[in-house]
């Protein structure tokens, strides 16, 4: 039986469903064999910026009750639709069964969570006034206009995750897909909140390339707000293309994290977390596991067992249910996949070699890595291993902070105490003790510091960045002012 999404290659404007305009295609391709999914007409500059002139929120912002009704709507329609949406996952982003179920679960988490954002907008809150007679009122608005745009590797959830808070709040959408997951990332999102019954000026979505469009979704003078998941090289670039204008972001960058394992720590539960920390989506997550770092007193002991769990993965296919290790998405980053295996053979010794074969590379372990190498401070985003020895517990945090990023961590001890204790010294928006870092829930603060980015995700600290507090004041009685 055919998947109705799989037909979606049109970017959806002012509520319908329109072929781009700019003279070029992009073939969406099934990472797993290279088939062609679908042809995309891209959208050109001047659709894109008409998308952005009939973006408004003016009724919608005013309409709690309906804002509530969609996302209810759409939660019954994302149940409804399961089956399908996680079949394109998987034929689109080369996700594994497992992954793609992982996401679809993520997704429906988030709306969930943002049907709880509603009433946050126009709530008022009152603060004690140390001037008699005089009210403190905290109100909150939308922020008008949001600029959402989101990467391949988990595309459905990091879109919903911009967009199902955005419209809560009573904000408008434009969103651009990665183009070669435009259809979950994109189509789907939008063929359901259509029929959810978003108004077709609250959400537009643009399959494109910035190579047409350039910086529109950074610079558009009606954006009033931008939420961008990507590389730290394209969010330092927004931020000189933006410097000109007080816009709110929220960015969420690269990684490197470190996966810490103390010198007391249990070996066996650290590997079994290990294994999808690193090897889940093969690496392709801004969250996996980079950098692994091993005090030396059990560094040993541990590659053994770490190379045992690994190398049992073995390739999956689109049917397989129980397989880890799918497709790297495309030919540029495989090419850059194999690059780094060849860094990591001059930078250290290798304990297993993985095999690359069609645009799958099951796992490679190397050791010896010093942590200053430019492998190890390259993200990866790709199925290889780096282990770092570090001579203590204190030096293994040393290194897991020696970085330029900060998003996520772990680290694995034998005393949870202790471990919370080293988690506070470590430079990362997010540490996990004794669990691997691949983790993110809608009730959460997710982002990073340093080069991983500013703003978080998550009730209610995404309210930072998609709203606009204002102070309100009233005053009953005149007040005896000094000068008048």
């Amino acid at each position: 039986m055919s998947n109705i999404f799989l037909s979606l290659n049109k970017s959806y404007i002012d509520g319908q469903f329109v072929e781009g305009d700019s003279g070029k295609t992009f073939e969406s391709l099934n990472p797993f064999d290279d088939s062609v999914l679908a042809e995309i007409p891209l959208a050109s500059l001047e659709q894109t910026k008409y998308a952005f002139d009939v973006a408004s929120n003016s009724e919608w912002k005013d309409n709690p009750k309906k804002r509530k009704k969609v996302l209810k709507n759409l939660i019954k329609l994302f149940i409804q639709h399961r089956k399908n949406i996680v079949d394109v996952l998987i034929k689109e982003s080369g996700s594994t069964f497992v992954k793609a179920n992982a996401e679809y679960v993520a997704t429906m988490n988030i709306i969930k969570e943002a049907l709880k954002l509603v009433d946050q907008v126009g709530h008022v809150d009152n603060r004690k006034s140390l001037i008699p007679g005089k009210k403190n009122l905290i109100y909150r608005s939308p922020k008008g206009i949001m600029s959402s745009v989101a990467p391949f590797n988990f595309p459905l959830h990091l879109s919903m995750r911009t967009i199902a808070p955005a419209l809560a709040l009573g904000n408008a959408v434009v969103h651009k897909p990665d183009v070669q997951t435009g259809i979950v990332s994109g189509s789907i999102p939008a063929v359901l909140l259509r029929e959810a019954g978003v108004p077709s000026d609250v959400f537009q979505m643009i399959l494109t390339k910035s190579s047409i469009v350039g910086d529109e979704f950074f610079i558009n003078d009606n954006i009033n707000a931008i939420s961008f998941t990507g590389s730290t090289a394209v969010g330092k670039h927004i931020r000189e293309v933006t410097n000109d204008r007080f816009i709110s972001m929220a960015l969420e960058l690269g990684g490197n994290s470190p996966f810490i394992v103390m010198d007391d720590a249990n070996l066996d539960h650290a590997v079994r977390a290990l294994i999808p920390g690193k090897y889940m989506h093969s690496g392709q997550i801004c969250m996996s596991v980079n950098r692994i770092i091993v005090h030396e007193a059990v560094y040993d002991e541990f590659i053994e067992k770490f190379k045992v769990a690994a190398e049992h993965l073995k390739l999956t296919n689109e049917d397989n249910k129980l397989g880890i290790i799918g497709p790297i998405i495309n030919k540029d980053q495989l090419e850059k996949t194999k690059k780094f295996i060849e860094m990591a053979k001059e930078s250290g010794e290798m304990v297993l070699e993985g095999e690359v074969t069609g645009n799958f590379v099951t796992p490679f372990i190397f050791k010896d890595i010093k942590n200053d190498s430019e492998i190890a401070q390259t993200e990866l985003f790709s199925p290889i291993g780096l282990v770092i020895k570090a001579n203590s517990n204190d030096e293994a945090i040393k290194l897991a902070n020696d970085t330029d990023y900060g998003l996520t961590a772990a680290v694995f001890t034998g005393d949870v105490e202790t471990g919370q204790k080293y988690a506070e010294q470590i430079e990362s928006g997010m540490v996990h003790v004794n669990e691997q870092p691949v983790l993110d829930f809608p009730n959460i603060p997710f982002g990073g510091v340093k080069n991983s980015g500013m703003g978080r995700y998550g009730n209610p600290y995404v309210l930072e960045d998609f709203t606009d507090i204002k102070w309100m004041s009233t005053q009953r009685g005149p007040l005896p002012y000094p000068f008048s």
